[in-house]
């Protein structure tokens, strides 16, 4: 039924224009807005794929992953990220080095949030 039909997914932000600026200006992302949908914004990413972050003023942030971004090193993306201001979470009875860096136990993985508190995540997918 839907085998041809465009699909994207998107998500909550409680302050649009704060997540524009972190994705935009930290994650160096093209995005573009729609003031005219209440501030509306739409990530666009390699391939031809976008993501909408839509304003919700009752906002509560994915306990989940939300996206991820494949990266060819995950160590030097977290180097990147952290000097940017990024902040890799680290999770309890996670084994993940001081970085924030999970290896060996599927990808290699680090995991962040935007200004939000939605998840988000670097991965390399070899």
């Amino acid at each position: 039924m839907f085998t041809d039909t465009r699909a994207w997914s998107s998500f909550s932000a409680d302050d649009t224009g704060r997540a524009e600026r972190f994705y935009a200006d930290t994650l160096g992302l093209r995005v573009s807005r729609d003031d005219a949908m209440g501030g509306l914004l739409t990530l666009h990413l390699a391939g031809g794929r976008d993501v909408m972050v839509y304003p919700k003023e009752d906002h509560a942030p994915a306990a989940y992953t939300v996206l991820n971004f494949s990266v060819d090193d995950v160590d030097r993306a977290v180097d990147e990220l952290t000097a940017r201001g990024v902040q890799f979470a680290r999770y309890p009875g996670m084994p993940q080095d001081e970085k924030g860096v999970m290896r060996g136990n599927g990808p290699t993985i680090a995991w962040f949030t935007d200004p939000a508190g939605n998840i988000l995540a670097v991965l390399e997918d070899h």
